[in-house]
């Protein structure tokens, strides 16, 4: 089946601050919570933006080091004031933080851009080079650029942004996303590809790869689709995968490249999505989440309602592919049983890649309410965790990580109250996974949009890494709901 096209798509002084930033190593413990550690806090005093908010964390792991890049300062109506990343040598013991320099009018120096968004950190083996892509947009809001910092040294310094691409006329960039090639085997070892799409003309697909470590990128030749929020992957043999929704956020399709990005394939449908929204004024929606193991085997996960009669809440459900063109049957991951009253959303998966075959470790972190029959004024916020030491064939029981938080704690957006479009986990050389994300505490006045002087949303990590569990979970679940087509969805970002 042909991925589904559609036109439209759904649904200060700063400097003294960053320098407290870096040493910060804050430990919290929370009662029948797990110990975590403040790996961030929003530095910037600019009047313009939420303070202090960081926002929809990503992250990733190579050899010893974790990086983890998210937005500091959060917009109301899109984007922030940089981008910041943390970064730990020695598999999440401690953690060092800075803003990235060079890309908006807020970075120390300053850059061209008037804010910023979308984080995504990627990491080179060829070339040694860690890399943090972003989505730049002008005063008007504009997608203007996708612009690239990079790091030669470890993450302990960091270049000012360069582009992966600009903005032509009547183009407006959203959703990107970096990875890289880094098996010595594959054709395609040292390559990147960065991933996005043209709001501009109806969610058009783009893709870009650099040969060079990132230092300068082509454009790929790519399907004529509308897309959001794709995570391209790069298989053993080279070929580059790339789960993605259509841009209604009503399918999740894949496209594949066999020549190093040169060329990408027809876009292909592997499910139709049926999500329900999510309570509680929360900015959330059905975006991927993909991950892959050490031999080459994709978990993707999405929150999902088909589990639950008439669609009344999300579970949390994956897909998983060894070669980027068959699919295995949506399954639920087992977090609680079914009837629930629990309301499960944005996912953060991570495969180990140093598992593989029947003992591939998988685990999850997400976001969820326990009682879904809730309000703006009564939904509890809590973040929590699961895990597979077997490839999902079975679960852990799950974990409660943080919370519970009141939505009003929450930076505002215009779509909704906001902890991130995404959330990320990595696993450690040693094989522990670290689920990094934000957690909001009571402000002064108790609600972050009025509070005075600050809200209170940092970034965090769990303290220790946490193990992979065996578990004895399984999910056999019947599909329940089926969702109406909607071929006149409206076109849609995510910023």
């Amino acid at each position: 089946m042909r991925f589904t096209f559609s036109s439209a798509a759904r649904r200060l002084s700063v400097a003294l601050a960053l320098a407290a930033v870096a040493a910060l190593t804050l430990t919290l413990v929370a009662s029948a919570n797990v110990a975590v550690t403040i790996i961030a806090t929003d530095p910037f005093t600019n009047p313009t933006s939420q303070h202090a908010t960081i926002v929809e964390p990503d992250t990733y792991s190579f050899g010893s080091s974790i990086v983890a890049a998210a937005q500091w300062g959060r917009f109301t109506d899109g984007g922030a004031s940089d981008i910041g990343v943390s970064v730990s040598t020695n598999n999440g013991s401690s953690w060092t933080a800075q803003a990235l320099p060079g890309i908006t009018v807020y970075s120390t120096p300053a850059g061209p851009y008037a804010r910023i968004s979308d984080p995504s950190v990627a990491y080179d083996a060829a070339h040694n080079v860690w890399m943090v892509s972003g989505l730049a947009l002008d005063a008007s809001l504009n997608g203007v650029a996708v612009t690239l910092s990079r790091s030669t040294n470890g993450g302990a310094t960091w270049n000012s942004a360069n582009n992966v691409a600009v903005a032509g006329a009547g183009e407006n960039f959203d959703k990107n996303w970096t990875v890289c090639d880094n098996t010595p085997t594959s054709r395609f070892y040292g390559s990147c590809y960065t991933q996005f799409d043209d709001f501009g003309h109806g969610n058009l697909l783009k893709i870009y790869f650099s040969r060079d470590g990132g230092l300068t990128w082509k454009a790929s030749k790519t399907p004529r689709v509308g897309v959001i929020g794709g995570q391209p992957l790069t298989l053993p043999n080279g070929n580059v995968v790339v789960p993605i929704d259509n841009a209604s956020e009503t399918a999740l399709g894949y496209t594949v490249s066999t020549n190093g990005g040169v060329k990408f394939g027809q876009a292909f449908t592997i499910t139709a999505i049926t999500s329900a929204n999510d309570p509680g004024n929360i900015r959330s929606g059905p975006l991927p989440s993909a991950e892959i193991s050490g031999d080459g085997k994709i978990y993707v996960v999405w929150e999902d309602c088909r589990f639950r009669s008439g669609c009344t809440q999300n579970d949390l459900v994956y897909t998983t592919s060894t070669n980027g063109t068959t699919w295995s049957a949506v399954q639920r991951i087992p977090i609680d049983t079914i009837p629930s009253t629990a309301d499960y959303f944005i996912p953060g998966v991570a495969v180990d890649k140093n598992t593989s075959g029947a003992n591939i470790h998988v685990a999850v972190a997400y976001y969820y309410y326990p009682n879904v029959a809730c309000t703006f004024a009564t939904c509890q916020l809590d973040v929590g965790y699961i895990s597979s030491t077997n490839g999902g064939t079975s679960w852990s029981a799950a974990t409660q990580l943080r919370g519970p938080m009141t939505m009003s704690w929450l930076p505002n957006t215009t779509q909704g109250r906001m902890v991130g479009d995404y959330i990320s986990t990595s696993f450690d050389a040693s094989g522990l996974a670290h689920p990094v994300f934000a957690e909001a505490y009571a402000p002064p006045t108790g609600d972050c949009v009025t509070s005075t002087p600050l809200c209170d949303q940092p970034l965090e990590v769990t303290t220790s890494g946490l193990a992979a569990a065996a578990g004895t979970n399984v999910a056999s679940d019947p599909v329940v709901f089926t969702a109406q087509p909607n071929p006149g969805a409206a076109a849609f970002h995510r910023r």
